[in-house]
């Protein structure tokens, strides 16, 4: 199912007024990722990294063509472990946070 430009729109609104809503959009990603659950992961990320920084921008703090980075995030796509943790890292940063795995 595509999603709509208004959805779009709310996520993005919603992400540059509320950090806390930003930080947790980040968070559940990550999450999902290393739950296993990528296809959700990714476009969760991807939803963050449109909401917020945008793949252009993006793409040149990791210095990487924008396409490249859309592509890893796209339904098919598959970034490299160093590509995901760069811009994991990065994003981390940037939002000023600092994500750590714990067993439980």
């Amino acid at each position: 199912m595509a999603i709509t430009r208004r959805f779009k729109e709310t996520i993005q609104s919603r992400a540059l007024r509320d950090p806390e809503f930003r930080k947790g959009l980040l968070r559940e990603s990550i999450e999902r990722m290393i739950s296993g659950d990528t296809k959700t992961g990714k476009a969760l990320l991807r939803d963050y990294i449109n909401a917020t920084i945008g793949f252009e921008k993006l793409g040149k703090f990791i210095h990487k063509e924008s396409k490249s980075v859309m592509r890893m995030f796209s339904d098919s796509g598959n970034p490299t472990a160093n590509n995901l943790f760069e811009i994991l890292a990065f994003l981390q940063k940037k939002e000023g946070v600092h994500y750590e795995l714990h067993t439980t």
